[in-house]
């Protein structure tokens, strides 16, 4: 069983709070979810996308789009096992309005972390539409602790600024994916553009400062660079 939390050498996440706080270890760094939630953007509906109303909030799921005619609705889950999102009770808004998930299901596509999720009283697409992009946070205590030092929870790693050796902000932590070669983190621009994905490892990130909201990175010059297209195979 997947943790709900990641290291500098492991890959986990949040258990399922259903069956214990069972472990798990890879090689990378570490992630989880995070208190303090990305900067707000321009939304329809959304009523939950304010910062959370307590410090002790971690950021566990966002709803997306409504899906169907019945009341479901897509979710982005940040556990390590996604569907052990439903097992969360009560999920707090920004607001602080509470949601509970009667289940969930992987969403067409193939992506694990992406499902389709009924939420309790919502019945209606036009109900389902008003939670687009609403964040969801649980109680920190209802989560693991780290085992390690350099264990973090992935709440803690996205929304936190990333700097250079040098002092220099080039953007913010948006995700933390683990795409079976171990953890990265997907790294927006501060100028805005494609985000860049970089190994979560000591070597591309030897500080992760969660008290100071930032962690420092040794990026590769080329980190923002558009992909190079490949050459043509020769007839």
């Amino acid at each position: 069983m997947k943790k709900e939390r990641f290291n500098q050498r492991s890959t986990s996440a949040f258990s399922d709070p259903e069956k214990g706080r069972g472990g798990g270890a890879g090689a990378n760094r570490s992630k989880v979810a995070h208190t303090p939630p990305s900067p707000t953007l321009p939304h329809k509906g959304g009523e939950g996308l304010s910062a959370p109303p307590r410090d002790d909030l971690v950021l566990v799921g966002e709803f997306g789009r409504a899906h169907g005619l019945k009341g479901e609705v897509r979710l982005k889950s940040h556990t390590g096992d996604p569907q052990a999102i439903a097992g969360y009770r009560p999920l707090i808004a920004g607001n602080g309005k509470t949601y509970s998930l009667k289940n969930v299901r992987t969403a067409p596509g193939g992506a694990p972390d992406l499902l389709i999720a009924v939420v309790d009283g919502v019945t209606t697409r036009e109900a389902a539409e008003a939670l687009n992009r609403v964040q969801l946070y649980v109680e920190r205590d209802k989560l693991p602790p780290p085992d390690e030092e350099n264990e973090f929870l992935l709440a803690d790693l996205i929304g936190l600024s990333v700097q250079t050796e040098s002092g220099e902000t080039i953007g913010s932590v948006v995700a933390v994916p683990n795409y079976g070669g171990g953890d990265l983190l997907e790294i927006a621009p501060a100028q805005k553009g494609p985000t860049a994905l970089l190994p979560f490892t000591k070597a591309f990130v030897p500080v992760v400062d969660i008290a100071a909201k930032r962690i420092v990175a040794a990026p590769p010059d080329d980190l923002f660079e558009p992909a190079k297209p490949q050459p043509e195979d020769e007839a």
